[in-house]
């Protein structure tokens, strides 16, 4: 069923109760999936029951979900059995945090904004390829109300006795691959430092998370944190995984090309990072040294973290806070933040070719005129706006990603305040 790991962390570095998060935990994700299944239902049971708003059954978008990766249920058909069993049409099974259900829960601030974002939905098209939303269907209310549990987070602890919510888990490749906004603004409220993931690195999670997340939630992060692994650095400088036990210096250091691509993405938005280099024990002193000297000779702040193998107390040791100071002595505060650097006026086109060349590192083509043409059939014919890029990229941008790295994350700290101006000091970390 291929190889995946929990969603909990790793060695002494993780959040518990582990196989509660793994498994069922608060039954989020089954709301979730309750609340996809039903809409397909009702989709289905509104051509069944005389099609009143003319949906074309070959343009049906809107999948139902599992929470089990089962191939044999990706492309099905449904409907079969007579007149009375409804009518017959191709259909699939996606995985519940594929759900778009998953990426507005995550995005919406209290139940009266679900339920907005909810009725936007897009289900399908009609026989002359008009648009058709949850809203159409009359049915975004009882859709909001089976996640009415679901929207509040999640409190766990990391085996240090650090509070932690996870809450959410939309996927960084189709959507925007952040926790929700209701976790982030819960904990900015109750604590001094609050530190988030962000996905997948800087390219399918800092990025969304500063162009999707931070605009909606009005966040503006102090500072972030690139956490990269000998191991992955290694893969990314030509090592087969099988010998990422061995000693290799060489391809350690001609793995920071990727962690540099990282670092340029996040001071594209005007953030100067931090590298975490989070250290396995089988890493050596030798690669670990070749790491941190290139984090060096770039100027970056740089520490070497041993969570996985000692928890707490392999962190690294606290320094006073304060702004950093340059070679003169005066204090050098972080630059402002750029998270509105792509206009939401812009065209269509513009955006992809924005993201493929500066934040994948690409330079062929790519869909972008099919994500143009995606956005004219969703009904913005000026091109995408605010999030709405979501939706064109989940379904026409599948661009190859420059990275293939594992446990490489980046991580957003954002002070109580949630502005980088703020004069509130730090507090406890």
């Amino acid at each position: 069923m291929g190889i995946k790991g929990g969603a909990t962390g790793g060695g002494h570095a993780q959040v518990v109760p582990m196989e509660d998060i793994n498994l069922h935990f608060t039954g989020d994700f089954h709301a979730i999936q309750i609340a996809n299944n039903t809409l397909a239902a009702l989709v289905d049971n509104h051509i069944h029951q005389g099609n009143a708003l003319g949906i074309d059954p070959r343009r049906v978008q809107w999948k139902r979900v599992v929470d089990v990766n089962d191939r044999a249920l990706r492309r099905t058909v449904i409907g079969l059995g007579g007149a009375t069993q409804g009518v017959p049409r191709e259909d699939g099974f996606d995985i519940v945090v594929a759900s778009e259900i998953m990426a507005v829960l995550c995005l919406a601030t209290d139940l009266k904004d679900l339920q907005e974002r909810i009725d936007r939905i897009v289900v399908g098209f009609t026989y002359d390829r008009r648009p058709v939303t949850v809203e159409d269907l009359e049915v975004g209310g009882a859709i909001t109300m089976s996640l009415k549990d679901a929207l509040s987070p999640n409190l766990v602890q990391t085996l240090g006795g650090t509070p932690a919510l996870v809450h959410g888990g939309p996927f960084a490749n189709i959507a925007h691959g952040c926790n929700s906004l209701a976790a982030t603004r819960l904990a900015l409220s109750l604590a001094d430092i609050t530190v988030t993931e962000a996905g997948f690195g800087s390219d399918l999670g800092a990025e969304k998370f500063l162009d999707i997340k931070a605009r909606v939630g009005d966040l503006a992060p102090d500072a972030a944190v690139v956490v990269g692994t000998v191991r992955a650095l290694k893969m990314h400088g030509g090592l087969a995984r099988t010998d990422l036990a061995i000693e290799d210096i060489e391809a350690a250091a001609r793995g920071t090309e990727n962690l540099a691509r990282h670092v340029e993405n996040l001071r594209k938005f005007g953030l100067e990072p931090v590298i975490a280099l989070n250290r396995f024990p089988t890493d050596t002193e030798a690669e670990l040294e070749a790491v941190l000297d290139w984090a060096k000779q770039t100027g970056l702040p740089r520490r070497a973290v041993r969570g996985v193998g000692e928890g707490r107390r392999g962190r690294p040791r606290r320094r006073r806070a304060g702004p950093r100071r340059d070679r003169a002595g005066r204090a050098r505060l972080p630059p402002p933040l750029r998270s509105r650097r792509r206009d939401r006026g812009l065209p269509a086109h513009p955006r992809p070719r924005g993201l493929r060349r500066e934040g994948r590192g690409l330079r062929g083509p790519c869909a972008g005129a099919a994500a143009d043409a995606e956005a004219q059939r969703l009904g913005h014919p000026a091109g995408l706006r605010g999030e709405d890029a979501v939706l064109v990229l989940r379904r026409s941008l599948r661009a190859r990603r420059p990275d293939r790295a594992r446990r490489r994350t980046c991580a957003i700290w954002c002070r109580r305040s949630g502005r980088a101006s703020s004069s509130r000091s730090p507090g406890r970390s």
